[in-house]
């Protein structure tokens, strides 16, 4: 108990010491604009993260930190301005926080929370690991239900075969599950995606959604955030 209440106190002051000093600003490393990118390459840090042991019970405490924006439960946020992350794969949280940490995906407001000046490496795996064991919540922001035949169509032919039937993701090739994600927040990076914002993604995906509209792009995400999937996704 003690042990506990020493590792928040300790957490809350180095929060609150955060706050009051300038912000750290974020590195950038290359990303997918560099012709040498290669998305499945790792950085040191990352290759030692996914080798590494998490442990729930002292992520549940380095959790803290995020908990802010991501909220207790990690459910996020329905306008899409933070994700779902509860019972995502451990391999898919440790790539995007590591490409935060590196500075291959921007995210200003991130860095200054999971950065390596606030949190250790062990932290990371731990905060993996106890976010992966959190219930999906089931209460995710959905699209309007207008073009769901469309929405379907287009999963099938272009997103099922890396996310899967259920939107389950796949643990070993760092595809995330995207069942249970907001509506607004998938639209987003989908956008973020096609039009070359979003530096660390992935190149098949680029490929696939290069040419969608934003009905496209609407109507495969609201299709997503209502396919369901019974209990904890499969690991």
């Amino acid at each position: 108990m003690r042990t506990t209440f020493l590792a928040s106190l300790s957490l809350t002051l180095v929060m609150l010491s955060s706050a009051h000093a300038a912000p750290p600003k974020q590195p950038r490393a290359p990303g997918i604009e560099s012709p040498d990118y290669v998305w499945e390459a790792q950085s040191a840090e990352e290759a030692q993260l996914l080798k590494m042991k998490g442990d729930v019970a002292r992520g549940k405490i380095a959790y803290q930190v995020c908990q802010g924006c991501h909220k207790p439960d990690a459910s996020g946020l329905p306008d899409g301005t933070y994700p779902q992350l509860a019972g995502q794969h451990t391999t898919v949280l440790i790539k995007q926080m590591s490409d935060v940490r590196e500075g291959r995906r921007d995210n200003p407001k991130m860095f200054p929370f999971a950065g390596k000046h606030v949190v250790d490496t062990q932290e990371v795996a731990d905060i993996a690991a106890y976010i992966s064991s959190l219930p999906l919540p089931g209460n995710n922001d959905k699209g309007p239900g207008s073009d769901l035949p469309r929405g379907k169509t287009l999963y099938e032919k272009d997103c099922a075969t890396c996310h899967g039937d259920r939107g389950e993701g796949n643990a070993s090739k760092f595809y995330p599950v995207t069942n249970g994600q907001h509506y607004r927040y998938m639209v987003r990076q989908i956008v973020a995606i096609r039009d070359g914002a979003r530096r660390n993604a992935n190149p098949k995906m680029v490929r696939v959604v290069k040419n969608y509209s934003a009905s496209d792009i609407g109507a495969v995400a609201d299709y997503i955030s209502r396919i369901g999937l019974q209990g904890k996704a499969a690991k």
